[in-house]
Parts: C-alpha cells; sequence; structure tokens
C-alpha cells in the first residue's frame, strides 16, 4: 500500500518538477531535461502584453466570482437548511449539484447555443464568463457552508435567539454571520482555486478580449517551451496557494468547532 502511494505521490509530482525546471532552462528539446540556467522566462511573461490582460481578466472574473457565491450561495444554502421538507431540502441539494455533474463541455456548448443569438447576443462577454464561473463554483460555495450549518446545529442557537425575541435580521448579523464566516472564507478560497484554473468553458464562450490566463496559456505551448513553463507555473503557484490557504482555514474551523 505504501509503495503504491509513494507511486501516485511520484506520478503527480513529476510534471510538475518538469514544469519548475523547465521554466528556467535555456532551452529544452527532445532531451529529458532542459540546457543551461535563465530566468529571462518569467520577465517575458510578466511584460507580454497578452498575459498581462489575461492576468487582469482572470482576476476580475474572480472576484466577481466570489462577490456572487457570497451573495447568492450564502442565502441559498439558508433557505436549504431552513427547509422544513426533507424533499424540498433534496431536491435543491440535487439541483445546486448538477453542475458538477454535467461535463464543462456540454455546459459551454450550451452557452454558445444559447448566447450567441440574436435575442441575448452576449457570447464573449466578460459578464457571460463570470455567469458561468459562478455555475460551476457555486455548489462548492452551498454544500461547503451548508455542511457547517449542520454540524454547528445553527437552527439551535436561532431558536435559543428566537424565544428571546430576536428579530431574524437580528439573529442574521449577530449569529449566523459571525459563526459561518470561516466556513464562507474557506469556500471563496476553493472557488478562487477553481475560478483561477477553470479553462474549458473560458475556452468556449471568452472573447479575445476577456480571455483568461489559462486559455492565454494553452497558446503559449505553440512558442518558446521555457516559456509556457514559467507561464504555467504562475498560475500553479496561485492556485496553490488559493488551495492551501482554503486548507488552513478549514481547519481552524474544525478546530473551533
Amino acid at each position: 500500500m505504501l509503495l503504491i502511494t509513494f507511486a501516485y505521490l511520484l506520478f503527480l509530482a513529476t510534471p510538475i518538477a518538469l514544469l519548475f525546471v523547465g521554466s528556467f532552462g535555456e532551452s529544452w528539446s527532445n532531451t529529458i531535461l532542459p540546457h543551461g540556467f535563465t530566468t529571462r522566462w518569467y520577465l517575458e511573461v510578466a511584460a507580454d502584453p497578452s498575459f498581462q490582460r489575461a492576468f487582469v481578466s482572470s482576476i476580475k472574473v474572480v472576484i466577481a466570482t466570489c462577490v456572487l457565491n457570497v451573495v447568492i450561495g450564502l442565502p441559498l444554502a439558508y433557505a436549504i437548511y431552513s427547509s422544513a421538507r426533507r424533499g424540498v431540502r433534496l431536491a435543491a441539494k440535487i439541483m445546486a449539484l448538477l453542475p458538477i455533474a454535467v461535463p464543462d463541455l456540454v455546459l459551454g456548448f450550451g452557452f454558445i447555443l444559447v448566447f450567441s443569438s440574436d435575442t441575448a447576443p452576449w457570447l464573449g462577454s466578460i459578464g457571460l464568463l463570470i455567469a458561468a464561473h459562478v455555475i460551476l463554483t457555486l455548489p462548492y460555495t452551498v454544500n461547503t457552508v451548508l455542511a457547517d450549518m449542520q454540524q454547528l446545529r445553527l437552527h439551535d442557537y436561532e431558536q435559543v435567539a428566537a424565544t428571546l425575541s430576536a428579530p431574524f435580521w437580528t439573529r442574521l448579523k449577530d449569529i449566523v454571520l459571525p459563526l459561518l464566516a470561516t466556513s464562507v472564507l474557506s469556500s471563496l478560497l476553493t472557488v478562487a482555486a477553481l475560478s483561477i484554473g477553470e479553462f474549458q468553458i473560458s475556452n468556449l464562450i471568452s472573447g479575445f478580449l476577456s480571455r483568461t490566463y489559462p486559455v492565454v496559456l494553452l497558446q503559449a505551448f505553440y512558442g518558446a517551451t521555457g516559456f509556457a513553463c514559467a507561464a504555467t507555473v504562475v498560475l500553479l503557484l496561485l492556485a496553490i496557494l488559493a488551495s492551501c490557504a482554503s486548507s488552513l482555514t478549514a481547519s481552524a474551523s474544525s478546530r473551533r468547532a
């Protein structure tokens, strides 16, 4: 079992390690490892206008996606948790998980068919791209917050406050939001990591000016290998930072509970 685990981790780590080594290689062609050492690939990535524009677009999409996940996901999770009927709660959970069950490619083609018409000519806009990212990431926010509500037994706290004549908005401000703050932060960091690395739908529906970092990254592999490796390492570091931050906040939430 230990050998299988080691082989699995090695299989995962080897391509990442080769990308990191290749990002500092002077040249890499038909060899296992690159030749020479240079940092110019990172400088070229930072100075490239296409990557600058794509990086800004990705940051805009990530921020908007996180904000909308809070605005939509938190009330939706609360409504599911507060539902008195188990059938309604189960149906809402299934509907919330549908974007995970449906392949990204299918969703992307659906967006193309619907939003390339004269009635809704929004294909290629950054607004549509943000909407697609929200649809893909919303289930993670809903399920994370919903699980924390159940674990904390939020309903018991609200019942106690209600018996003391606390109105809904007071319970929301003084009980619900403080208890769920860590859970919401953890879900948002997960959403940010997913949104940063999302490629399939972004590649299908983004326009030239709204292309995200992963979409532009694909084109880099048709050019210099070192440049492409450096650009990939930048994206990988962003996703790792978001994932590590999400794990730390989730651990803090578990210790608090």
